[in-house]
């Protein structure tokens, strides 16, 4: 690879870590978000054994998956209480934002597709679109899996980030459910091989 080409390379990295830290700055209970996801999202494609290409748009996904919340006011973020279902619509519409800012990245669309379908459930349950496991692409199932597990192992404005052993039994109550069965329990594994519990915020 040409000195040029690598540069290239590392700058696309550098300016998406910075528009992840932008995102995760407007919620002051979750810093480094978006920057987790993306490590778990790696880790669970490397250990898929999915090519060192498709490791890296995992990555790039994570990082950007969340960016939909720039859209979202800080007030509703960071709220401390339960969310109004006026507010709880607003919330959910992230996605559906994320998606319009990356559609047109015509170079990486899983970007806006990890995006929009993070919140989309392995059978069909989730939102904003209902798409069931045949419909979601394996990149964007395994940004839900290392979404949903930082979520929980994560401080929110509303707790204290969860023990170790909740967020394992969250994630095997979910497969088949809300998660890709190979996917969560390539998760497990890795839950199972942090024994000082060092994968949380």
């Amino acid at each position: 690879m040409e000195n040029n080409e690598i540069n290239i390379r590392q700058l696309t990295t550098e300016v998406m870590e910075a528009l992840a830290h932008t995102i995760d700055a407007k919620d002051k209970y979750t810093n480094g978000h978006s920057e987790r996801v993306a490590i778990y999202s790696r880790m669970l494609a490397k250990r898929l054994g999915l090519p060192e290409e498709d490791q890296e748009k995992a990555y790039y996904m994570g990082l950007l998956h969340d960016i939909g919340k720039i859209g979202i006011p800080n007030a509703v973020i960071n709220k401390t209480t339960k969310l109004t279902d006026e507010e709880f619509e607003l919330m959910q519409s992230h996605p559906i934002l994320g998606y319009n800012i990356l559609k047109d990245i015509k170079s990486m669309p899983e970007l806006a597709l990890g995006a929009r379908w993070h919140h989309e459930y392995y059978n069909g349950k989730g939102y904003p679109d209902g798409k069931t496991a045949e419909e979601l692409p394996l990149l964007v199932r395994i940004v839900s899996v290392a979404d949903s597990y930082d979520a929980m192992t994560s401080n929110r404005s509303y707790r204290q980030y969860l023990p170790q052993e909740t967020a394992r039994a969250e994630i095997e109550k979910g497969i088949g459910i809300q998660f890709d069965p190979d996917i969560a329990r390539c998760m497990l594994e890795i839950i199972d091989l942090d024994t000082e519990y060092s994968l949380h915020e």
